[in-house]
């Protein structure tokens, strides 16, 4: 008996796939350069002359809360001057931001932001504890302190300038706790007051803004 020979039958459970479109390919190509760039830039968003505004405030903030007789008083001073940093910060940055045509929550703006929160929300922790238990003497190095932190863990992924100004408010942060309480306004104005203003006036001249 004559033997037919096989013959390669289309596999109607799997049918052949299409060809992926070239232009498919190279959008994903691009999408994946874009997002690798994105990850290792720097950022660079970090206010400059929001910087200096910042330290005018604290100054005077410390001006101010300098003249107060019950340490509620002196941090509710110290209080209203985080939002209004707060504010400052935040429209500055997102200036700067939309004139470099950048995002602040996306690639080094996002890490940024993720490094800096905690440090922060711990102080916002501690100022309340510390506060209640009447140790409030205590809270210009903790602020100085844990607000140095975020700096040089955010500023990793900034400019070069931004985490040696963390290590410099760190360095006034220890001096605080371990000096007299009284003396606690004055490292207050040097660090978030002359430390932000020499390092914000570094930044708008070399990095724009």
């Amino acid at each position: 008996m004559r033997t037919l020979p096989l013959v390669a039958l289309p596999n109607p459970i799997h049918p052949p796939r299409p060809p992926i479109p070239i232009d498919a390919r190279a959008a994903d190509h691009l999408r994946y350069i874009r997002e690798t760039m994105e990850s290792a830039a720097e950022f660079t968003a970090v206010p400059g002359w929001g910087g200096v505004a910042m330290g005018v405030t604290a100054l005077a903030a410390a001006a101010l809360a300098a003249r107060q007789t019950t340490s509620r008083a002196w941090l509710a001073i110290w209080l209203a001057e985080v939002f209004v940093a707060v504010a400052i910060a935040a429209s500055a940055a997102a200036t700067k931001a939309r004139r470099a045509n950048s995002s602040l929550f996306s690639g080094p703006g996002r890490k940024f932001v993720l490094s800096f929160a905690p440090p922060i929300f711990v102080g916002g922790l501690l100022t309340f504890a510390l506060f209640q238990l009447g140790v409030a003497a205590t809270l210009p190095g903790i602020w100085l302190l844990l607000y140095g932190t975020a700096i040089v863990t955010g500023g990793a992924f900034s400019v070069r300038a931004v985490p040696i100004m963390g290590l410099c408010l760190m360095a006034l942060g220890t001096g605080a706790l371990f000096a007299p309480a009284q003396w606690g306004n004055l490292f207050m104005a040097a660090g978030f007051g002359v430390v932000q203003m020499g390092f914000g006036l570094w930044i708008a001249l070399r990095y724009g803004g």
